[in-house]
């Protein structure tokens, strides 16, 4: 298989997208958005499609979508969890929450549950400084938290 290869249907939607927004290079942000809800994220192979349809290089896209910390290059669980290693919270013990993670998960940073239920990543800072150390579970916050704390909050997400 081509590495650039995808299904012709997912080609199709890819197009579609693209077409929305009338094909235009200045909607780029509103197509990358639109399509990693349609995919839940933007690999190499989806890039390299929007940028057929735009004809539009495949490094700026790939430039935008590694430029935002809200584009994703991986696919993400169910519940993706964010772990906050600002200053605040890598002071207060951010480590050892990653390692809680880790450890309750048995996956590490940057991968996903074998069921597909929890993703484990890294953020800067949300800025929630004073709850620190804190985690977002999807949208949700947790903050001020302690490694025996993690068994009981992902229970909650089960």
């Amino acid at each position: 298989m081509n590495k650039y290869e995808l299904k012709d249907s997912h080609k199709k939607t890819i197009k579609e997208i693209c077409e929305s927004f009338g094909n235009k290079h200045g909607e780029l942000i509103n197509i990358l958005h639109r399509t990693q809800e349609h995919f839940g994220y933007l690999p190499e192979e989806i890039q390299y499609e929007i940028a057929l349809n735009l004809d539009m290089p495949l490094a700026k896209i790939y430039g935008v979508v590694s430029f935002y910390s809200f584009f994703t290059m991986t696919p993400k669980g169910k519940h993706p969890i964010s772990i906050c290693m600002g200053t605040a919270c890598f002071v207060r013990g951010a480590e050892d929450i990653v390692q809680a993670l880790e450890e309750e998960l048995k996956i590490k940073v940057g991968q996903v549950t074998e069921d597909g239920k929890f993703s484990l990543d890294c953020l800067r800072c949300i800025g929630a400084c004073g709850l620190a150390p804190v985690i977002l579970i999807g949208e949700d916050v947790h903050g001020r938290l302690t490694p025996d704390m993690i068994p009981g909050i992902l229970k909650k997400y089960e």
